[in-house]
């Protein structure tokens, strides 16, 4: 085989390398998509309002699953999302905070309206709760873990403690990792708001 041909079949397998690493590096050849995250629910809000994930269109939204009666975890994750939202300034008005229980049982109407009138908690977080089964179906929406722990009424609940944050038009965007400074959280929500 002459050389300028063995060179010239060199360069093209080259090219070919280059563009096909360039396409699977774009996910051109992805065989498995994302795994999605969030869904369709039905639940009822704190003011007893029948509610879908429709309320997370419109606004940035932190969503975030646990129970009124945590003893550490969920409050600690009101109270830095609730931070958060102060240093948003201006943007906060784009931006609110949705509960969704994982103990029904416990998490009344009445009771995630208490909990959520705090003074600490912005006035446009919106909690959620509803039957076993509606739970159960945002639940695995986003892809949580909870399970009871312990019998009688001072039971616990395991759970998961991420944080999925929600653009306007009501797609996942990312997770926001447990126990990060409510500086940190800011931070992260106004990189994805500047993003678009």
């Amino acid at each position: 085989m002459p050389r300028h041909r063995l060179v010239l079949i060199l360069i093209c397998l080259a090219a070919f390398g280059v563009v096909a690493g360039l396409a699977m590096r774009a996910g051109v050849f992805r065989s498995e998509p994302a795994a999605a995250v969030g869904g369709p629910f039905q639940l009822v809000d704190q003011n007893g309002v029948p509610t879908t994930e429709k309320a997370l269109k419109g606004k940035w939204s932190a969503v975030f699953f646990g129970f009124t009666y945590c003893p550490d975890v969920c409050p600690g994750t009101l109270q830095g999302l609730s931070a958060a939202n102060d240093q948003l300034g201006p943007r906060a008005k784009d931006f609110q905070i949705v509960f969704i229980s994982i103990d029904p049982a416990r998490d009344t109407v009445q009771q995630m309206k208490t909990y959520l009138s705090a003074p600490y908690v912005p006035k446009s977080t919106l909690g959620l709760t509803g039957t076993q089964e509606q739970v159960a179906v945002a639940a695995k929406a986003y892809k949580v873990y909870y399970a009871k722990v312990g019998d009688g009424p001072g039971y616990t609940m395991d759970h998961s403690t991420a944080i999925y944050l929600v653009d306007p038009k009501g797609r996942f965007r990312t997770v926001i990792p447990y126990n990060l400074p409510p500086d940190d959280i800011a931070r992260r929500i106004k990189d994805a708001m500047r993003e678009g």
